[in-house]
């Protein structure tokens, strides 16, 4: 999948742009009703950062993936280009019509244009679905609201579960499993003192991660046992640490992105009466967390 910024495309007279077939929005999570949208479209448009995070950075949600996990989880959808609008307040300034006039048509060459129902766009959110219909150089398709198990899907919905530690849940939400990244960090060698070495990941504090407890995940194609939380057995002055022992691998992961994908939860962190405790503890959890991978396979 090719991706390009919008700057780099230059405007051409209408009808000599494109031609392509363009699915627009913000899309985080990429979840079953973007990928409603998104079906079918050689091109999507979208924004980075999120809006929300220049419209109202006080106000913005926690995002439920980085543009790294969107761009891949994009590409394996089949789309030939992603398109990223550097979103900033110049940009947040633009009417509707400029929108269409400029991006779409001229830069674009859109020739049809899927969006979500309730997608708005251009200077304080005045573009609708509707606007876009009425516009005679391309098709519009409006997608419907998706429902999965009788639950809309939004990207809010899906932050509340993973934050409660319900990625099994989210995923069926998501069409895939929650996935996070991160750069491997030096930890204080905890892991390796018990026996279960672990790759040590800082969440960012702009995006959503799973609520503490131990979960199974999948992590560089190992199958995993994750850490979220703040370790109550030993006083590390550390905040929240993601820590995945991957089961059966060995080598040096420190500098390198590590992506985890959450697939159940195990059970809540929890302080031991004793570090035997801890110990026993942990082995259940791997061997639980190699056969629920095993079965996930």
């Amino acid at each position: 999948m090719k991706v390009t910024r919008l700057t780099d495309i230059p405007a051409q007279p209408p009808g000599s742009a494109g031609p392509r077939r363009v699915a627009i929005g913000t899309f985080d999570g990429v979840h079953m009703g973007h990928r409603e949208v998104i079906r079918g479209n050689d091109t999507v448009l979208t924004f980075d950062p999120h809006p929300q995070v220049v419209i109202n950075p006080d106000g913005a949600p926690k995002l439920v993936m980085p543009f790294s996990i969107k761009r891949d989880v994009i590409a394996g959808l089949g789309v030939e280009e992603l398109v990223v609008i550097p979103f900033d307040r110049e940009f947040a300034s633009r009417s509707a019509e400029d929108f269409v006039d400029q991006v779409l048509v001229r830069q674009l060459g859109a020739v049809s244009v899927s969006v979500g129902e309730n997608f708005r766009f251009g200077r304080r959110a005045r573009g609708t679905s509707e606007f876009l219909a009425a516009r005679p150089e391309f098709e519009t398709r409006v997608v419907p609201l998706v429902e999965v198990a009788g639950e809309t899907v939004s990207s809010s919905q899906i932050r509340g579960l993973v934050s409660a530690g319900e990625v099994m849940k989210a995923a069926e939400f998501l069409g895939g499993p929650f996935l996070m990244d991160g750069e491997v960090a030096h930890g204080d060698k905890r892991g390796r003192e018990l026996g279960m070495p672990t790759a040590n990941l800082v969440p960012d504090d702009l995006l959503v991660s799973p609520g503490h407890g131990v979960y199974a995940a999948w992590a560089l194609g190992y199958p995993a046992a994750v850490n979220v939380g703040v370790r109550p057995m030993f006083a590390t002055g550390r905040g929240l640490l993601v820590e995945a022992h991957l089961i059966d691998f060995s080598g040096d992961l420190y500098g390198q992105t590590l992506r985890v994908a959450f697939l159940d939860r195990l059970r809540g962190e929890k302080r031991f009466e004793s570090v035997e405790a801890l110990k026993e503890q942990m082995r259940l959890d791997v061997e639980q967390a190699r056969r629920i991978c095993a079965g996930a396979e």
